[in-house]
């Protein structure tokens, strides 16, 4: 379960429910005093009764014992550099790709990646997948980064005020990942058939992440495959789209090495098909 207690708005809710969620926020001994509410103390009582147990402390992770578990399921993973991953000039050297010193592709975990900025294709609610377990590359994210990442998508989120729109992207720190920081892009839904508005959206995922990874002076960026997976997005189209909108924007700006991380084979084969 997840409480998110920095929204800001709250018109309509209960007395209560803000009381608590004050409490959930701070759970200091003041804050517990300050509630008039009996259960808040009561549960102010309880759980220092649980830190204060020997039986309990065994299993109680601290906040930087969760965070060095994670690094150390990194480490145990393997991080893979740019240093490890060739270039699609050295892979494929009849490329025709104009930015092919610059341009790479590999198969993995995208979790594993030690580049500036990873690419998660995200929600429109930016606050990772809903869906306990699922495989999606949104959760895949979100439970390697830790908790933290939620959070600050969380203060993005309450701050902007509206749903995410396809196409934008939003940059955050990478927490417990390998990589320095998450672009997070939302896009598109596909239907029955792909529309030419999708065709630009979807692009503009693409420029967006760029731009921002440019901003803020990023020299390596790693793309997952965007839309592709739960949002039903034709494999090889969207594949043509981010070849073609990447490869024309990268002669405009300064990054250095821009991935495109794949996980199944049959976008691996796809992909490699474009480059060859």
């Amino acid at each position: 379960m997840f409480l998110n207690t920095k929204g800001r708005d709250v018109t309509g809710a209960e007395p209560e429910l803000i009381a608590f969620l004050r409490f959930v926020e701070n759970s200091t001994a003041e804050e517990a005093h300050l509630s008039e509410d009996p259960r808040i103390q009561e549960m102010y009582r309880k759980i220092n009764t649980l830190k204060n147990s020997e039986t309990v402390e065994a299993d109680y992770m601290t906040a930087e014992e969760y965070k060095r578990r994670l690094q150390e399921e990194a480490e145990e993973k393997g991080i893979v550099t740019c240093n490890d991953i060739p270039v699609i000039e050295q892979e494929y050297p009849c490329s025709e790709i104009k930015n092919s010193d610059r341009i790479s592709l590999w198969r993995g975990d995208i979790t594993r990646l030690g580049v500036d900025a990873i690419v998660n294709a995200a929600n429109s609610q930016l606050l990772g997948c809903f869906v306990p377990c699922h495989g999606c590359i949104d959760n895949a994210i979100h439970s390697a980064a830790g908790i933290q990442l939620r959070n600050e998508c969380a203060e993005i989120m309450a701050e902007q005020g509206h749903e995410e729109p396809i196409g934008k992207a939003k940059i955050t720190k990478g927490y417990n990942l390998p990589a320095k920081h998450v672009i997070h892009t939302v896009g598109p839904i596909v239907g029955l058939a792909v529309t030419e508005k999708q065709k630009e959206q979807l692009k503009d995922c693409y420029l967006n992440c760029l731009k921002v990874a440019e901003k803020s002076s990023l020299k390596s960026i790693a793309f997952c495959c965007i839309s592709t997976g739960e949002f039903h997005f034709p494999n090889k189209l969207a594949a043509e789209i981010a070849v073609d909108t990447v490869d024309r924007f990268l002669t405009k700006i300064s990054i250095e090495r821009v991935i495109f991380n794949v996980f199944k084979e049959q976008d691996f084969n796809i992909y490699k098909k474009l480059f060859c």
